[in-house]
């Protein structure tokens, strides 16, 4: 389904990807580690058409590189920044409708069942974005990007910040994403939650993957949590 083969990527002259390669198949959750700095978010941000980059980048077959990132997202996958790129000042509500998906044919998710999913949000549907708790906000922005019907959700950092109860509430949201059927890339630092959602993980470092595997395959391997993501 996206399949980067030796990407390459660039912030004016600083060299941050070294030839990264990485699949994600329909339906799956694929879990994207590592410490901070070693171009797990630029690693999406280059799928997303948002960094400089070069190698390739394949959706669904077609070659995707040097696209913008309108023309991206049309063709099915999402993106949840780190930083969330919630609107503030206009209400849960307005923020959900956003990202309502304009192309025709049957939509998968919809206003209802996106309320019917966090009743939280139902309930503050009135209410200014900006007033939210952080874990509010990180489930209006996982929310905003479903309603677009992305096929392909890429996922930066969502735990980051947020509360152990809530880190809960997200995991088990992540796993109901994947029920769904939405294959999910996830940028995560929580390995316990990377462990419990993903079907299949990478583990990177400088720049580069060092690790692919299942989970069983991670958990056994301590050498590679070692050196690649104890802190």
């Amino acid at each position: 389904m996206l399949e980067l083969t030796d990407l390459h990527a660039f912030y004016g002259k600083s060299h941050v990807l070294h030839g990264v390669s990485l699949r994600v198949e329909a339906g799956e959750v694929v879990a994207l580690l590592g410490r901070n700095g070693v171009g797990r978010s630029t690693t999406v941000k280059a799928v997303m058409g948002q960094v400089s980059a070069r190698g390739s980048i394949r959706w669904k077959g077609e070659e995707i590189l040097g696209k913008k990132a309108h023309e991206i997202a049309r063709r099915g996958i999402g993106y949840v920044p780190e930083d969330r790129a919630i609107f503030g000042e206009l209400t849960v509500r307005e923020n959900l409708l956003l990202g309502e998906k304009r192309r025709g044919g049957p939509r998968c998710w919809t206003l209802e069942k996106a309320c019917d999913l966090f009743p939280s949000l139902a309930a503050r549907a009135n209410t200014p974005a900006g007033v939210l708790s952080g874990g509010e906000q990180q489930m209006l922005t996982l929310c905003r990007t479903l309603m677009g019907d992305p096929e392909l959700i890429l996922i930066d950092e969502p735990t980051e910040g947020l509360a152990p109860r809530v880190v809960e509430q997200v995991g088990a949201f992540l796993g109901e994403i994947a029920r769904s059927g939405v294959a999910v890339l996830l940028v995560e630092q929580k390995l316990a939650i990377a462990l419990d959602v993903s079907r299949r993980l990478y583990v990177m470092g400088h720049g580069r993957v060092v690790f692919e595997g299942t989970p069983a395959d991670l958990r056994a391997d301590e050498a590679i949590r070692s050196e690649w993501l104890a802190v």
